[in-house]
């Protein structure tokens, strides 16, 4: 396995630690869990979705939490009181833990749980102090007009 080194980033660069964390983290050996199956969908500009499947989970059984940067789906089957005699069991029903990590400005409009998929909407709002603007270029005496007038 490749590693890398981010110490140039952090003599050069101010704040972006974040940054080089969420590389570490990907480059980990730890394997992102597999279960349960999801999507990742962009669903329009600055819209996404996640759709997970979680058959045979009740709406009371999964816990969706956001803290900062990340967003995290908890499921956690309750113990059934009668013991179930299974020929086959595929679907899957153990508990899970996911986590995502949010890009800045992304939070979390919206869930529901329909037909055995869960399906989360997000959205990325940048406030309009953060957003691109254009500024006009005024004649020197203009400029100096509007600040005797104000």
């Amino acid at each position: 396995m490749r590693t890398f080194d981010f110490t140039p980033l952090y003599r050069s660069a101010i704040g972006f630690d974040r940054l080089a964390n969420l590389f570490d983290d990907a480059l980990r050996t730890d394997a992102q869990p597999s279960y349960p199956p999801y999507n990742i969908e962009l669903v329009g500009e600055d819209k996404y979705q996640i759709t997970m499947a979680v058959a045979g989970f009740d709406r009371s059984e999964i816990d969706i939490e956001t803290e900062r940067d990340a967003l995290k789906i908890i499921g956690r089957k309750q113990r059934e009181d009668a013991p179930r005699n299974f020929l086959h069991r595929g679907i899957a029903t153990r508990n899970f833990e996911h986590t995502f990590r949010l890009a800045d400005h992304v939070r979390v409009v919206g869930a529901k749980l329909d037909n055995g998929l869960l399906n989360i909407e997000l959205v990325r709002e940048v406030p309009e102090a953060l957003k691109p603007r254009k500024i006009s270029i005024d004649a020197v005496g203009d400029n100096v007009q509007a600040l005797k007038a104000a």
